[in-house]
């Protein structure tokens, strides 16, 4: 048998699963912990979390999923990884990690991006970073630097998510371009690290890994963690890339004009261009994709609703921890607009749509005499639909244009009511497909490593699931609602 394995470092899970090379089917899948991974959160606004639960949670995920599929070691021909994007994990020159890793959902940086962006200059930060170094990889180095100066001094590299497990396996610590940029440590104007920003924070140049190629062998499974993870010594880890450029690779979303979104613990759309083009007030953000190279650009657009999957999952335990399916069915029952309810779902950190600032989640309208659980579920996914409108309309200014949408079928697009409002006030065709983040990262493993001759071959068994098309509704008026109750409060909170 040929397998590819993929695993997603998410932040509530692992997941890890085994694609048949040949059918393009899943042969076993397995995620841990199975109530949410825990982040913690020292001080307000801070998100941790500890690299070495990433570990655990892959090794029990693999072992799941390789004895579901019957898979032997030597059947699993390359490994791909896909990763929670922006965070920091430090480690010494014996690749020990020296302290939690700062998460995406992270807000402590912020005044060190917004200090960045205003010494170096703004018109060059957007021209080569194409964004502002906002609350990044960068940005959060700079806070340990400034707050745990005897902890920094012994740092020997940094890495994202992605990279740390990588290394792990391989005992290689190397990143990728794409990586780079998520962490606005990459220059699109001279497609080298951003060593004017490097620079400017005073951080040592090599503190980077060594940069390999998205796609192709970044290193062999040592023996010690082939004997860990039960795989096979000298199996290449193939592909790795952030979960929004992954999870849009899942898709097949690799050229101009296509769009892919996901509901996750974050929401994101996230739109191809070739044009290396910004968000002057860096709202939306873009990263080099998974497919990028100087002579052919892929940019990814990428717009990130923090409060997307957790505000659910919270409403989720609110109302006496029900399914989701009946928490669907309760948001089903109420009318569109949710009969005056308005829920604002920005309670999980600094939101980027917002100028990063963090205003935290809003609930208005709500009359005790005339609403009940139906409103409150249906009034938190059109919430968190009307939040992508907004960024989508910013998407919208720097060129991106939005007619079809492609997704997986899984987390929030499971719910009918979130999928056709999305399509409702967005107007735009969605797609639903059997995929998810771990499997894109197996078909990309493959690529990599060669087992399929080009990305069109990878993705030629991809299943889609369901197309939805925009529904008549009085979509416009309830986010025209929406929108005014958030101009408010951030009128409030200036």
């Amino acid at each position: 048998m040929k397998y590819l394995l993929g695993i997603d470092v998410g932040s509530s899970s692992v997941k890890a699963s085994l694609l048949d090379a040949e059918s393009g089917t899943c042969a076993g899948s397995a995620f841990y912990p199975k109530s949410e991974q825990k982040i913690d959160s020292p001080q307000p606004g801070f998100a941790e979390q500890d690299p070495q639960l990433w570990y655990s949670c892959a090794k029990d995920a693999i072992a799941d999923a390789m004895r579901e599929a019957g898979a032997q070691p030597e059947d699993v021909k390359a490994i791909g990884i896909a990763y929670q994007m922006h965070g920091l994990v430090c480690v010494d020159k014996d690749q020990n990690v020296l302290r939690p890793s700062i998460i995406w959902c992270d807000s402590r940086a912020v005044p060190y991006g917004e200090a960045a962006f205003e010494a170096i200059g703004q018109q060059k930060c957007l021209s080569h970073l194409m964004n502002s170094p906002g609350n990044f990889t960068a940005s959060k180095l700079a806070w340990v630097k400034e707050h745990e100066p005897e902890l920094f001094a012994k740092i020997d590299k940094i890495m994202l998510p992605g990279d740390w497990l990588a290394m792990k396996l391989t005992g290689e610590a190397c990143t990728t371009m794409s990586g780079l940029s998520e962490g606005m440590m990459w220059d699109f104007d001279a497609e080298a690290p951003a060593n004017f920003l490097l620079d400017y924070f005073g951080f040592d140049h090599s503190v980077l890994s060594k940069i390999v190629p998205t796609f192709g062998t970044q290193g062999l499974v040592t023996a010690s963690a082939a004997s860990e993870f039960g795989l096979a010594e000298g199996t290449p880890v193939s592909y790795r890339a952030g979960d929004q450029p992954n999870n849009a690779l899942s898709l097949n979303v690799l050229n101009p004009g296509d769009i892919a979104a996901t509901g996750g613990t974050s929401g994101v759309v996230y739109g191809v261009t070739d044009a290396k083009q910004f968000d002057p007030l860096s709202r939306v953000n873009t990263f080099a994709h998974v497919n990028h190279a100087a002579d052919s650009p892929r940019l990814g657009v990428l717009l990130c609703i923090n409060g997307t999957g957790i505000l659910n999952a919270w409403t989720k335990r609110l109302l006496g921890d029900l399914s989701y399916d009946e928490m669907n069915a309760l948001a089903e029952s109420a009318p569109i607009g949710s009969g005056g309810v308005t829920v604002l779902p920005f309670g999980n950190g600094a939101e980027r749509v917002l100028g990063n600032k963090n205003i935290g989640a809003q609930v208005a309208g709500l009359d005790f005499n005339r609403h009940d659980r139906s409103h409150l579920s249906r009034a938190v996914q059109e919430g968190i639909v009307f939040s992508f409108m907004y960024g989508m309309e910013v998407m919208q200014e720097t060129g991106i244009e939005i007619k079809k949408i492609h997704a997986g079928y899984a987390n929030m697009f499971l719910s009918k009511v979130f999928s056709e409002t999305l399509a409702g006030i967005s107007g735009a065709t969605i797609e639903l497909c059997d995929t998810d983040g771990s499997l894109g990262a197996a078909r990309g493993a493959g690529y990599g490593a060669g087992v399929y001759g080009s990305l069109e071959e990878a993705f030629q068994s991809l299943q889609k699931r369901m197309v939805i098309e925009p529904g008549e509704g009085e979509y416009q008026a309830a986010y025209d609602a929406w929108k005014k109750h958030l101009h408010q409060a951030m009128n409030l909170t200036a």
